[in-house]
């Protein structure tokens, strides 16, 4: 067997304690509202629910409706007047019924062309150019037969 010094001599390792970690908390499923608790509106201020009939609630509209030219107009004129007024954009557009893109888009179409007046003034500055240059031209034209004729190489 081992020598007792020897044995003494040798140290023991002790492995450290295990540190326990907190488990994590269990996830307990909500209860499920029903569906009819959803539909019910929210009291506001007390006061009592209106009394259910009969008649359905109003549907919404499916189908895209289609503005005429006219109708078109009609509406951006109302909205320009209302937002003239005060009005926010939004809150004009909703009052006349339509989206937003719905009135960029009209409005864009309904705008005319801005560059067609920059357009006829750039083509009149040509014309004008294009006539000074030939007032010019017949000028220089003049001017050269003449120091020819008195230089004599004509």
């Amino acid at each position: 067997m081992a020598d007792p010094e020897q044995a003494e001599t040798v140290q023991t390792t002790v492995a450290p304690a295990k540190v326990e970690a907190p488990e994590p908390k269990k996830r307990v499923p909500r209860a499920k509202k029903a569906k009819a608790e959803l539909s019910k509106p929210a009291r506001k201020n007390g006061a009592r629910p209106a009394p259910h009939t009969a008649e359905p609630p109003v549907a919404v509209r499916t189908t895209r409706k289609t503005y005429s030219g006219k109708e078109r107009a009609q509406k951006l004129g109302e909205i320009e007047k209302a937002i003239a007024g005060g009005a926010t954009m939004k809150s004009a557009v909703g009052q006349a019924g339509i989206s937003e893109q719905t009135y960029y888009h009209w409005k864009k179409a309904a705008a005319p062309p801005s560059d067609s007046g920059d357009l006829r003034d750039l083509v009149a500055l040509e014309e004008e150019n294009k006539r000074l240059k030939n007032l010019l031209a017949e000028r220089l034209r003049k001017e050269n037969a003449e120091l020819k004729k008195k230089l004599g190489l004509a």
